[in-house]
């Protein structure tokens, strides 16, 4: 890896990587999984990264069910998660490892919300955009199974896609409080845990007539 502060750890956060997270007023948060369903394709990285731009890969084991550690930083009141299309990573963080994340800030929501001015809302275009950064997306369709054998490429593009997330959520944020939608964002957010047990459950939608 050509990353000077990245660390990978085994089952769980470290100690100290728990100790400094939890300084952080918010950290980007994504997951590599074996598919897209919860309840059938298991969890196995979760990537975090801080202000400082600390990143962290945790390999999550087959069968594993528990990570207190990872569990007590998505849970604590006062350090906000930023995802790219937060209802997708917080199923799987639920489902697998029984952790029910908040606050969430997703930056998919935000910018449907901010950029009405396009229909590009993934990761790659909004980054570019706002970050100035253009991400190699090759691996994003790789065997993540296999997390003791990552490939440099593989780490890189886990990391990747959470370390440029938080500069994202300050554009993002700027320009929903500009267009006065900073309110309904938040609403949002906060409407994302409900979203994720129907989803769990295998709801269509409740909400339909």
């Amino acid at each position: 890896m050509d990353f000077e502060d990245f660390q990978v750890c085994d089952r769980d956060l470290s100690e100290a990587a728990l100790s400094q997270y939890l300084q952080a007023e918010a950290i980007a948060v994504d997951t590599e999984t074996m598919g897209l369903l919860p309840w059938r394709d298991r969890l196995c990285l979760v990537q975090l990264c801080d202000p400082q731009g600390k990143v962290t890969v945790v390999r999550i084991a087959q069968g594993q069910t528990e990570a207190p550690n990872l569990k007590q930083l998505m849970e604590a009141a006062d350090v906000f998660k930023v995802f790219h299309f937060a209802r997708f990573d917080v199923a799987m963080l639920r489902h697998h490892l029984s952790i029910q994340v908040q606050p969430i800030f997703c930056t998919k929501i935000g910018s449907k919300l901010a950029r009405t001015y396009t229909q590009r809302h993934g990761l790659k275009d909004l980054v570019q955009e706002l970050v100035q950064v253009e991400l190699d997306k090759t691996a994003q369709s790789s065997d993540w199974g296999n997390a003791v054998n990552l490939s440099d490429e593989q780490l890189r593009y886990a990391a990747n896609d959470v370390r440029y997330l938080l500069s994202a959520r300050q554009k993002l944020m700027d320009m929903l409080k500009r267009e006065s939608r900073w309110e309904l964002a938040q609403q949002c957010f906060q409407c994302l845990p409900a979203i994720v047990a129907l989803d769990l459950l295998q709801y269509k939608d409740v909400f339909e007539h």
